[in-house]
């Protein structure tokens, strides 16, 4: 079993390459922070004001490339891949997840719901990318691939429920 290095929590509150990898700082809390972290995705997603598909796009991809860097500095300064507080990942896997969503609190929650499931039971291919992909980019992928199937079903449902 391996141990989780304990993170300095001011020296996430200091370092802004760590205070974004551990979402803002909600990846410092003790439980669950893959779902804290969740959370303030879903927050920030709500301050956003109304995006175009296409400059909402253009943000998943600049907050993907920075999430493999955030996550792979701070994995690599910690020594402990995919340290359980590093949630950036998650706050793209939401925002994925939400990539023209329809507006309302339901898709909102059911967002919430489908990527979290999808990230902790993590199907294949999602499971594959776990365990084979190392570094910034396999911490982030996971989730990005979370976060498309959550997409896609999100998707499905608001077609189909019409």
């Amino acid at each position: 079993m391996t141990t989780v290095k304990p993170v300095p929590v001011k020296s996430i509150w200091r370092h802004p390459v760590y205070f974004l990898a551990f979402g803002l700082g909600s990846g410092t809390v003790p439980k669950a922070p893959g779902t804290a972290g969740t959370l303030v995705a879903v927050g920030v997603y709500l301050l956003l004001p109304p995006l175009s598909a296409l400059v909402y796009g253009l943000i998943l991809v600049l907050t993907f490339v920075l999430g493999i860097y955030l996550c792979g500095k701070t994995s690599a300064d910690l020594g402990v891949h995919d340290h359980s507080g590093i949630v950036w990942d998650e706050f793209v896997g939401y925002w994925i997840t939400m990539f023209m969503a329809p507006a309302g609190w339901f898709w909102v929650l059911l967002g919430f719901g489908l990527f979290r499931l999808l990230d902790i039971v993590k199907p294949w291919p999602i499971s594959w990318v776990d365990k084979e992909l190392k570094g910034g980019l396999g911490i982030m992928l996971d989730d990005v691939l979370a976060g498309i199937m959550a997409a896609l079903c999100i998707q499905a449902i608001a077609v189909f429920s019409i």
